[in-house]
């Protein structure tokens, strides 16, 4: 029978390499379904439109990433992806690729900051906010141009279902 382990290693050494970063603890205030309603933001053309979505966020095996899929509707329009979010200790910061309906790839920051966390990308962002008992976060999602000057884009609320 074949062994998992690499040649020479011992079973105390292959738990030493997979020890997640303790910074990893703090996105579980994320796993869970969640139901996500809101609307996006009128920008004088374009009207309002409501939001309804799925979101659920759950650990990879081994719990050193976090898998984000999202399926629903802006409007009549189908959406969905999938987010994967992991920690760099090189840079201390956590990092989002998100890979979407449409084919693209986006990738962000996450960082948590007084009591908020916020995605930050190159010409998106969002900031979202727990209430207490950490099954509610609302999220207020901004777009950018030029990267200089942030617009509001969608508004919406996760209710925390499981």
């Amino acid at each position: 029978m074949e062994s998992n382990q690499k040649p020479g290693v011992g079973t105390a050494h292959v738990a030493q390499e997979n020890r997640r970063p303790p910074e990893l603890e703090r996105l579980n205030a994320l796993i869970g379904r969640w139901i996500n309603e809101g609307q996006t933001v009128s920008d004088g053309n374009v009207p309002a439109v409501p939001i309804v979505a799925s979101d659920v966020y759950q650990w990879v095996a081994g719990g050193h990433f976090v898998m984000h899929p999202a399926y629903g509707r802006i409007g009549e329009v189908g959406v969905g992806g999938l987010e994967v979010i992991g920690f760099d200790p090189e840079t201390r910061q956590y990092k989002c690729d998100f890979y979407d309906s449409f084919g693209n790839v986006t990738s962000q920051t996450l960082s948590y900051r007084d009591g908020k966390w916020i995605w930050q990308g190159k010409d998106a962002r969002c900031t979202g906010t727990f209430s207490d008992d950490g099954k509610t976060l609302i999220a207020r999602h901004e777009r950018s141009e030029d990267g200089t000057r942030w617009v509001p884009s969608m508004n919406v609320t996760l209710r925390r279902v499981d």
